[in-house]
């Protein structure tokens, strides 16, 4: 009776992940099909979209943007949440639970609440279509993920070391460059991965925030399907998954070491 329940059992997963991932790998053929229009079986093989991902000004200008975007929203988040994953497990519980699930909102709540929540108060100091207001709606929504990994580092972490490295003569900035930042670094790293991916990939927000002067690129791509229907969008796709896979791969050493 067991094996044939876990025959049934893996053919479950195996539909599961073929249902999930099958969608996603359908872009790759189409990226490289000779027609002007997406279509699917690809009819020939051709790399010119990908060659008109980077000429072009409006795709590789939004490609910058996100680029840029994404790089500041990491760097911004990693530096709060790791503040701010270092600080709660220091508070009291009922006050660690409150600030948890508040720095959790972002995460929580529908992308769509919180594009129109911001929507005008960015408007009021123009920050509207604007790359810093791209970057701090991001950091909004990408600093639960640093928070995350940063806190479940501090919950682990053997504080002794931390004792034993201020009774030798350390002080506390010595103590928390030499001790606390080194054993915290995979946690803050893997939260910063995800951030950059959350950043880049972010499309609600970015639809509502960006304008002319700041479009990143899975709002340009919202805007190739929508208006032209044309292979780049696949050929961006198929560059994006490239750089989500290499950097869960990056995220998956990190864990290992």
């Amino acid at each position: 009776m067991r094996r044939p329940g876990r025959l049934l059992l893996g053919a479950i997963a195996a539909t599961v992940c073929v249902y999930l991932i099958l969608p996603t790998l359908i872009v790759v053929p189409i990226s490289f099909t000779k027609t002007d229009f997406i279509t699917f079986p690809p009819q020939g093989f051709s790399t010119r979209w990908y060659a008109a991902f980077f000429t072009r000004p409006e795709w590789s200008g939004a490609f910058v943007t996100s680029l840029v975007v994404a790089t500041f929203t990491a760097a911004l988040t990693t530096v709060l949440g790791t503040m701010i994953g270092l600080a709660l497990p220091r508070l009291p519980p009922r006050a660690n639970r409150l600030l948890g699930l508040f720095f959790l909102l972002p995460m929580i709540v529908p992308a769509i609440i919180t594009a129109v929540a911001l929507y005008r108060p960015f408007a009021q100091i123009g920050l509207i279509a604007s790359v810093p207001g791209l970057i701090v709606a991001h950091t909004i929504l990408a600093l639960p993920f640093v928070v995350i990994n940063v806190a479940a580092v501090v919950h682990k972490l053997d504080w002794r070391i931390v004792d034993a490295a201020r009774s030798l003569g350390a002080t506390p900035a010595i103590a928390f460059r030499k001790v606390t930042l080194p054993a915290l670094a995979p946690g803050i790293a893997a939260g910063g991965i995800f951030a950059f991916l959350t950043s880049f990939d972010e499309v609600v927000v970015a639809l509502f925030i960006s304008g002319s002067g700041a479009t990143t690129l899975p709002v340009q791509m919202w805007s190739g399907i929508r208006f032209e229907i044309s292979p780049i969008a696949a050929a961006a796709s198929c560059l994006l998954l490239l750089g989500s896979c290499l950097l869960l791969a990056l995220f998956s050493l990190l864990k290992r070491t």
